[in-house]
């Protein structure tokens, strides 16, 4: 019997076009994401523009809050998807984000938070 030496698991050019295709999926997402983000923004900016000169009743004004806090969650959860992959690839500093996309306030402070009320159920594939 004849030992033969290991077989490396990793070649230079396997190992640069496993580095491409990481970078590729990065890139996607963070597009995926960004865009993902613009959605659900310019969904929240749309209902204030809507609803600032509303003058309903009380149940009204309550089903307007419910559903104004339900975007404010849902773009605070995109910003955090978002952030949380920029980081992945490296970007570290959140605040041209910020700039670049005008992300509210509100949104800003609800980013990474959860609220079970709001939030939908995860659904099994």
């Amino acid at each position: 019997m004849t030992l033969r030496p290991p077989r490396p698991s990793s070649t230079p050019q396997r190992q640069d076009a496993l580095d491409y295709e990481v970078a590729r999926e990065q890139a996607s997402t963070l597009g995926r994401l960004g865009r993902a983000l613009e959605r659900a923004l310019a969904a929240l900016s749309e209902f204030d523009r809507a609803h600032s000169a509303d003058e309903g009743g009380a149940n009204e004004e309550a089903q307007t809050r419910a559903l104004r806090a339900r975007l404010v969650h849902e773009a605070s959860n995109a910003l955090w998807c978002f952030i949380i992959q920029r980081e992945a690839c490296g970007l570290r500093d959140p605040r041209p984000v910020l700039r670049a996309y005008n992300v509210p306030v509100d949104v800003q402070n609800r980013m990474g938070t959860f609220s079970p009320a709001i939030s939908r159920p995860i659904a099994a594939n």
